[in-house]
């Protein structure tokens, strides 16, 4: 019965460009009648979600409920950064009525929900569901990621390696972890893809889960919320690769944050990432630019070679129309001087 007590929180996990910022926008916009409250944990320095999310503020999610956590890994910092940001959220007044997290594309979702095991907060708040995103396309594919099937084939053809790469551990993990798996983008995979990709799923999946088709983010709030799952008590069948370990890192990945001049073109920027993400295998690149003659943002999301871009927001003049990018990939491919340069460059055709 203390269950019904209990302040519901819905993890969200999925991989780098999965769609996990637009399914939290959309829940915002469409709560079901709930007072939220969200959690960002940001891989890097900037906090390019977190504005996403605070720009689709409404009465139901105000500014002041959406939290970013920028220390690194959400399950690597629980301690320092978690529990206290929880504790806060539930001292608001009003009390909201359900917490979103969204963790970064790189968190294992295991050690999160051990963290609702601790004393302080034990009573209080229960997992309602973790939300596992999966990008259609990628998985249909096999890779997880775009740019990345190369550096599998080289792995998996090497006898001498007896695990599985990051990115796949990483995924594997999401799936275990999860209650429901939301298959995102399907019209860039096709039927043949999407079924390829549920049967990917399925034979990752230690008991069968719903697979839901979305695009855009948009679901019904009742298909996600209101699971009343308690997964807190339920961590043993959600196995991990890393339930042997006592605790992981991110070595396998690198962040960089490159700050970029005012672009001529819009395009110019398309190019240089995709350009950047056959020649460095980059694996996610994310932020904003200024466009000459747009007094509006240029947001940027970038998946391997696939770009996405969009005006958002007009810039503030405290601002300086200056443009920001993180960018991710696997430790390995990652060479900030020539990233740099490379971003650089495209501004310089401003300057000259």
């Amino acid at each position: 019965m203390s269950n019904l007590v209990k302040l519901p929180v819905t993890i969200v996990t999925g991989f780098l460009g999965s769609g996990k910022t637009t399914l939290i926008s959309h829940l915002m916009r469409n709560p079901g009648g709930r007072r939220l409250a969200v959690i960002v944990n940001e891989f890097g320095d900037v906090g390019v979600d977190g504005e996403i999310l605070k720009s689709c503020a409404i009465p139901d999610c105000p500014a002041e409920n959406i939290v970013e956590l920028a220390n690194g890994c959400i399950c690597c910092t629980v301690a320092d950064d978690f529990i206290p940001t929880i504790q806060a959220l539930m001292a608001l007044d009003p009390r909201p009525d359900h917490i979103l997290i969204e963790t970064s594309g790189l968190a294992l979702p295991k050690p999160l929900l051990k963290a609702f095991d601790w004393q302080d907060i034990r009573s209080r708040i229960t997992v309602d569901g973790v939300i596992a995103l999966a990008d259609a396309e990628a998985v249909a594919a096999g890779r997880f990621a775009p740019n990345v099937a190369a550096v599998d084939a080289q792995r998996l053809a090497d006898d001498s390696l007896d695990h599985d790469t990051p990115l796949s551990e990483v995924f594997e993990d999401q799936i275990a972890c999860a209650d429901i798996v939301l298959l995102t983008k399907p019209d860039l995979a096709g039927p043949e893809g999407v079924a390829r990709a549920k049967a990917e799923i399925a034979a990752h999946a230690p008991r069968a889960l719903p697979v839901i088709e979305v695009a855009e983010g948009a679901v019904d709030p009742r298909v996600i919320l209101g699971l009343g799952a308690a997964a807190e008590d339920d961590l043993d069948a959600r196995p991990s690769h890393h339930d042997a370990a006592h605790d992981h890192d991110h070595e396998d990945f690198e962040t960089i944050v490159v700050d970029i001049p005012e672009l001529e073109d819009a395009q110019d920027l398309v190019r240089a990432i995709e350009g950047l993400a056959m020649s460095h295998n980059i694996l996610r690149i994310k932020g904003y630019a200024a466009v000459r003659g747009k007094p509006a943002r240029l947001l940027v999301q970038a998946v391997g070679a696939r770009v996405r871009h969009q005006y958002d927001r007009m810039w503030t003049p405290s601002e300086g129309r200056r443009g920001r990018l993180v960018v991710i990939a696997e430790h390995d491919d990652i060479r900030p001087v020539e990233i740099h340069a490379a971003l650089n460059r495209i501004g310089a055709k401003v300057a000259g």
